[in-house]
């Protein structure tokens, strides 16, 4: 359904009152010149929407070099990089971990533990912090989970793809990720073999392929909204004949072969490298795929499916399907179908003839007029900060060294327990409405009355509590914020408020929430600047106005 602004009830209200107070912050007019601390403002906006978390270095580097230049650094930053974890035999732990010398082998080598730890530790370190972002948003549209696949060195592996691929393309994605023994293994395409007698072959993962990771089960305009058939309803993508096409298409890939081991029609779980084909389990008969296209009998197992994968990539739904929830794991919730559909147009042509390329794509949504400006005067504009990014933006404002672990084990907690989505659905849909409106708002969809304290229970504990590294890992040195630079300003509570509005809320903290803070700073003796800071963090940090990002 098309937005529509007049006489419509504000959604960042709506957003911001789920929450537990109200704000609403409307700005100028973005043709007017903008002054230093408006830049300044939009800078944090870029931060939020780019990065793990604005900090003061960033904020300062941005705001000298400009949008477009420091997009262009992240671009070119040299990539982040997931541990090459140890290869264990899948499903094995009780015979196996006995026999490893690593006492925490259980944990270490059949849980993501240490991957989660990694995603922190790269989100608060790492210099390619948009790759970062990117790569996390790809993971959550292309899904696989821990709670199939909990070897650690396999989900490192898989989550590698969208590291390495987060400003590529997407055709190369699709393929990367159908290719993946992990993903073979969640959705049931690995030892997915041609018809015999009365079994067919597994519908599972052509069937995610083609509603959740490239196309979803309506047809689309170019800005997202659904086409609608002469009686005015919706019209399907893909039938069950199609969806029956590519399960036969995607047959014939077994696990890659362990080192010393023979090769088998079958071969035992591993996820070192892409599955490998085996021509022999593979049905050459003629299948349906997208538009009618029909691939003719005899084919070979790879050029059936790379020709497949290339019949998904060109459907016209892909570029608006994927563009959105791009922009919503990125910038906003519910972007208007203009947004969409000028990003989209950037999808199906970076205007060098190349469909699909994931930096024109990022770059276009990064640059988008309803991403920039220092303020919005849309007040049906703002998302939930979810909880990964709440954590880290957090942990990086306060500059916080850590291992990851308490971070990592955070996630859950507050509803995004980080590589186990419940699902091949993600942590939460990117339709969900907001209730008992009409608006999206897809975070909201994890956030009940436990998950919002467990926010509040988060932020104490990392405010005012200390959190000491774990004995049994090597090398652990826990999470310790820094607050010498808002210790320096507690003396003053309007310095440390303006500080703390500029740095996390580019600006926008209302004079209602000011007020409701400043009196409990002042109760605070300035002689404890550090429990001042602590306080006002803390405060900010829970508001309403900040967790919902506007």
């Amino acid at each position: 359904m098309s937005r529509q602004y007049s006489g419509r009830k504000s959604r960042a209200f709506l957003l911001v009152a789920t929450l537990g107070t109200a704000t609403i912050w409307a700005g100028p007019s973005s043709a007017q010149a903008l002054s230093p601390a408006q830049v300044y403002a939009d800078a944090v906006r870029l931060l939020d929407q780019s990065t793990f978390g604005a900090n003061d270095a960033l904020i300062g580097h941005v705001v000298q070099v400009g949008t477009q230049a420091f997009l262009n650094e992240q671009y070119a930053a040299p990539k982040s990089a997931y541990p090459v974890l140890k290869y264990v035999p899948a499903g094995q732990q009780a015979t196996f971990c006995p026999t490893d010398p690593n006492p925490q082998c259980g944990r270490d080598y059949y849980s993501l533990f240490l991957l989660q730890n990694a995603f922190f530790t790269n989100a608060l370190n790492g210099t390619d912090q948009l790759r970062q972002r990117v790569a996390f948003a790809l993971s959550q549209i292309l899904v696989t989970s821990g709670v199939t696949v909990n070897t650690a060195y396999g989900m490192s592996q898989y989550q590698q793809i969208f590291l390495d691929n987060a400003f590529g393309n997407y055709e190369q994605i699709l393929t990367r990720v159908t290719l993946s023994p992990v993903m073979g293994e969640y959705l049931n395409m690995v030892n997915n073999d041609k018809p015999a007698g009365t079994v067919n072959p597994n519908e599972n993962y052509a069937r995610e392929l083609l509603q959740l990771f490239s196309l979803g089960v309506w047809q689309l305009n170019v800005d997202g909204s659904q086409k609608l058939d002469a009686a005015g309803a919706p019209m399907p993508t893909y039938g069950q004949d199609e969806i029956e096409g590519f399960a036969h298409v995607f047959t014939g890939w077994t696990y890659p072969v362990l080192p010393g081991v023979a090769a088998r029609t079958h071969n035992p779980k591993n996820y070192l490298g892409d599955m490998v084909p085996v021509d022999s389990n593979h049905d050459k008969g003629a299948k349906l795929l997208l538009g009618g296209v029909t691939l003719p009998a005899g084919g070979t197992i790879q050029a059936d499916l790379t020709a497949a994968i290339h019949n998904v990539f060109m459907h016209p739904n892909v570029g608006p399907f994927i563009s959105k929830q791009l922009i919503q794991k990125l910038v906003a919730g519910d972007p208007t179908p203009l947004y969409v559909s000028r990003v989209a147009a950037v999808f199906n042509n970076n205007g060098q003839g190349v469909r699909g390329d994931l930096k024109a794509v990022v770059n276009a949504i990064l640059n988008d007029p309803e991403a920039r400006g220092y303020a919005k005067g849309d007040t049906a504009y703002g998302k939930l900060r979810e909880p990964v990014l709440f954590i880290a933006a957090a942990a990086r404002m306060l500059g916080a060294q850590s291992d990851g672990v308490y971070l990592a084990q955070q996630t859950g907690q507050l509803g995004q327990p980080l590589f186990y989505p419940a699902s091949v659905f993600n942590y939460y849909p990117p339709t969900y409405l907001l209730p008992d409106t009409a608006n999206v708002a897809p975070e909201f969809a994890i956030q009940n009355s436990s998950t919002a304290i467990n926010r509040y229970n988060f932020a104490n504990t990392l405010s005012f509590g200390t959190i000491a590294p774990i004995t049994t890992l090597p090398g652990a040195i826990g999470t310790t914020p820094s607050w010498a630079t808002l210790s320096g300003l507690a003396n003053d509570p309007n310095a440390i408020l303006d500080y703390l509005s500029a740095q996390m809320m580019h600006g926008t903290m209302s004079a209602e929430m000011r007020a409701a803070i400043a009196p409990a700073i002042n109760a605070i003796p300035a002689t404890n600047p550090q429990s001042r800071a602590k306080t006002a963090f803390y405060l900010v940090v829970t508001a309403a106005e900040y967790q919902v990002e506007r």
